[in-house]
């Protein structure tokens, strides 16, 4: 039997996430899930792939609105309230993808990510108007997403991460790669398999393993990067070139998903 293990929400995309006890699926992902996101002047999306430092930036949400604090020193914070409605309209790239963004216009808000990551950026707020697309490909349901790399969901068995840490001299911890759902109860990568399961009548369609890049290799206490875990996952999880861990999921239906809930395989 597999059981929900962890949940994770990370608010702003490539900043610091935080675990809960249940959570909201919506139609992008789980409620909050990176509905927010740092952009340049000229709307291209920032990570921690060329930023290190934005894994510093922890977030919360709390009823005022978006809590972010540095973790080294938490003295220095902003809380962002919701938005309600747009003050701005901006075009915003992710990727490949170019979709309308809400967009605060606060220079002091510009200022605070600016001394907190030493670079001319601003925040900006994904609507329930936007509609971005998941690719093509890969789509059942012209689903959608949020400013997730492309998807609405990454889940990990827990046994995976434990069997990639016996093989390193240190081992990491889950937050390196990001998932919203860990699980247990499996063999290492299993859910390599999954095409079909539920959890609590919300159906989840595995569709693509996650090709790895630089950040599992960034220290998200210290934002330090390593060679590991990607110079030992090469050497076993190398799937056409590209460095396999995790899978992107796509969803059906809405509800709760909570912590200890069972997870049911089915074999269509």
């Amino acid at each position: 039997m597999f059981f929900v293990f962890e949940l994770y929400i990370y608010p702003v995309k490539s900043l610091g996430g935080f675990s809960v006890e249940e959570a909201k699926v919506t139609a992008t992902g789980f409620e909050h899930d990176r509905r927010w996101m740092l952009v340049d002047r000229d709307g291209m999306f920032l990570t921690q792939r060329k930023i290190a430092a934005m894994a510093l930036l922890q977030t919360a949400i709390i009823p005022e609105g978006l809590y972010i604090a540095h973790k080294h020193f938490p003295e220095k914070n902003i809380t962002i309230p919701f938005i309600k409605s747009g003050h701005c309209t901006k075009k915003v790239q992710v990727w490949d993808d170019t979709c309308d963004a809400w967009c605060y216009d606060d220079p002091a808000m510009d200022a605070w990510f600016n001394e907190m990551l030493g670079v001319d950026c601003e925040l900006v707020y994904m609507p329930d108007t936007t509609k971005r697309m998941v690719e093509t490909p890969y789509a059942k349901n012209n689903e959608i997403t949020s400013f997730s790399d492309g998807y609405p969901f990454l889940i990990i068995g827990q046994s995976s991460l434990d069997e990639l840490n016996s093989r390193l001299d240190d081992p990491i911890p889950i937050n390196r790669f990001r998932p919203n759902i860990v699980f247990t109860g499996a063999t290492p990568f299993i859910e390599d398999s999954w095409n079909h399961f539920t959890i609590n009548t919300i159906d989840f369609f595995g569709v693509k393993t996650c090709g790895r890049c630089d950040i599992p290799t960034i220290n998200q206490d210290t934002a330090v990067a390593s060679k590991e875990p990607t110079k030992t996952l090469a050497t076993y999880r190398t799937v056409d070139k590209k460095i396999k861990f995790g899978m992107n999921l796509l969803h059906k239906g809405n509800g709760i998903v909570k912590v200890g809930q069972e997870i049911k395989v089915h074999q269509d």
